[in-house]
């Protein structure tokens, strides 16, 4: 099997794949890490998965939501492992590794085969579980954990919103997101559309130790993979005001060649993706709110 053909490959064959990979991030994570951060992994590698697979996004049939086709393969995959008990969900959208799964060897022939034996009961038990509940009540909506994507409701919104913004609106956004994680922002760079060098923002970031760092910021509201030309660009603006230090935030995502060349010269260029924007917009509550909110346990489940 050629794993270029990876996007036309049954599901079974690509949960197959993935079993190999998810064991082999978490390895590379240290044994524990969030889903989403194992997916952005699998991005970044060159493992035979096509960038546009994995980051595709597709509308709900009612057009109020949209998903992303790459989650069903990899969560299934992941429910196999947790079946398996070579990995567990030691909290919501993580995953780690058992004893078993830090030892197995993932390039046997006989490894896919193994884990789909392993998972094959659990998977009836869930299947009979379900039908069940739906016997119970006609109106149930059952939704099995093991298909649930590791983002909440929220982030889809946010980035949602904003998509909805314009340009200019949204660079102000990354320059108060900056702002908030500890950035001077100098008010004279980086504040119009045009002018500026290609720079979005640039302000001065003052360490423990009281050394200045000069930092460059660039805002792309995209939805389409960020390219590396695109970081070559912001790298010569940097150039132009000296700064020592690069943050280039967009909404979607980046391709491997621009995380590749964000990585390389004596300059690392931070990448912040759409993920790690909602991460950051909730940790320092730029413009968000946090809601409480509290989830019945199965005490409830059987009214006796």
């Amino acid at each position: 099997m050629e794993k270029k053909n990876f996007p036309e490959l049954p599901r079974k064959q690509q949960e197959a794949e993935l079993f190999r990979m998810i064991i082999e991030v978490l390895r590379q994570e240290g044994g524990r890490a969030l889903a989403r951060d194992i997916i952005q992994v699998l991005l970044e590698s060159d493992n035979g998965i096509p960038e546009a697979y994995i980051t595709e996004q597709r509308p709900t049939k009612d057009g109020q939501h949209m998903y992303q086709p790459f989650l069903f393969p990899f969560n299934f995959a992941a429910s196999n492992l947790v079946f398996a008990k070579l990995i567990t969900r030691p909290a919501r959208g993580e995953l780690e590794l058992t004893k078993e799964g830090r030892l197995v060897d993932v390039a046997a022939a006989g490894f896919a085969a193994m884990v789909q034996d392993r998972a094959r009961p659990e998977w009836q038990k869930r299947h009979e579980e379900n039908l069940a509940r739906k016997a119970k009540s006609a109106d149930a909506d059952v939704l099995d954990d093991e298909t649930e994507t590791p983002t909440d409701d929220w982030r889809q919104e946010l980035i949602t919103a904003l998509y909805g913004l314009t340009p200019g609106k949204f660079e102000l956004f990354a320059r108060s997101l900056v702002k908030a994680m500890g950035v001077n922002l100098d008010e004279t760079i980086g504040v119009k559309l045009t002018g500026d060098g290609g720079l979005d923002g640039y302000g001065y970031l003052l360490a423990d130790d009281f050394r200045t760092t000069r930092v460059a910021i660039q805002a792309k509201r995209w939805q389409g993979l960020v390219p590396s030309p695109e970081i070559d660009k912001f790298r010569g603006a940097m150039d132009k005001y000296s700064a020592e230090y690069g943050i280039f935030v967009t909404t979607s995502n980046f391709t491997r060649d621009a995380i590749k060349s964000a990585r390389q010269g004596s300059r690392v260029i931070t990448l912040i993706n759409g993920d790690r924007l909602c991460d950051l917009t909730a940790k320092y509550q730029v413009h968000v709110k946090p809601v409480i909110a509290y989830e019945l346990d199965e005490f409830f489940d059987d009214p006796e």
